[in-house]
């Protein structure tokens, strides 16, 4: 890595004044209609400064896994110049996690928004090892249409010592519904604004983060926001 990109990553990462932070790549060729680099590339959670330059590299040199070259000739994207893009964001250590699709993906209704919910961090998600909880949401006038609960036996958070590892759900919560009705419309007023600025259809990364001190209610981050391809 050229020493004036490390002194500038290393002086942002101070500035940003977060113990951990998600190092994420973002494909130039990533926003696009027709192709979506969701799971091609490499992200790295839990991250300190100690393997921040080392993760950063790793995120560039993803473009370059069997995975992804694949990806660019299926998408016929191999003669573009594609590069990656480093995000780096402050880590939210997320007691539920997800993702939200504001057109609905299969029946392709404009009229509906999906949230997609699970315990823990969202990466078991994005990889498709677990099912999620889904909402469906009318956007006319934010109601709630359809609950579909999903059970959970395990999920990914931040030890102490062993870094990310999967941890068991507690027996009377796997079963249970991971976002209330209030966090539900709060979380779609929210995305439902990120299309409005776009204006087109989005796929939305997103956490939800217990506070830390009692008394305060738990904090909704956006993480991620780029088009649905699928439409």
């Amino acid at each position: 890595m050229p020493k004036d990109i490390e002194n500038e990553v290393l002086k942002n990462y101070k500035q940003l004044g977060a113990d951990f932070v998600a190092v994420r790549s973002s494909a130039t060729a990533e926003d696009s209609k027709t192709a979506s680099w969701a799971g091609e590339l490499e992200t790295y959670l839990n991250t300190t400064q100690k393997d921040l330059l080392e993760n950063v590299k790793k995120c560039w040199s993803s473009l370059f896994t069997p995975r992804a070259i694949f990806y660019r000739h299926e998408k016929k994207l191999h003669k573009s110049k594609v590069s990656v893009a480093v995000v780096i964001q402050k880590m939210v250590q997320s007691e539920i996690a997800g993702v939200v699709f504001t057109v609905h993906p299969v029946t392709k209704d404009k009229n509906q928004m999906i949230i997609e919910a699970v315990y823990g961090l969202g990466e078991l998600l994005v990889s498709g090892e677990i099912t999620p909880d889904s909402y469906v949401i009318d956007k006319t006038d934010m109601t709630i249409l359809d609950i579909n609960i999903a059970e959970q036996k395990e999920k990914l958070i931040k030890d102490k010592i062993a870094g990310n590892i999967k941890k068991k759900v507690l027996r009377h919560a796997q079963d249970k519904q991971k976002l209330s009705g209030k966090q539900i419309i709060e979380l779609a007023r929210i995305c439902k604004k990120i299309e409005d600025h776009y204006g087109f259809p989005c796929d939305i990364e997103w956490a939800l983060e217990k506070p830390k001190t009692k008394g305060q209610r738990s904090k909704i981050y956006i993480v991620q926001s780029r088009p649905i391809t699928t439409l």
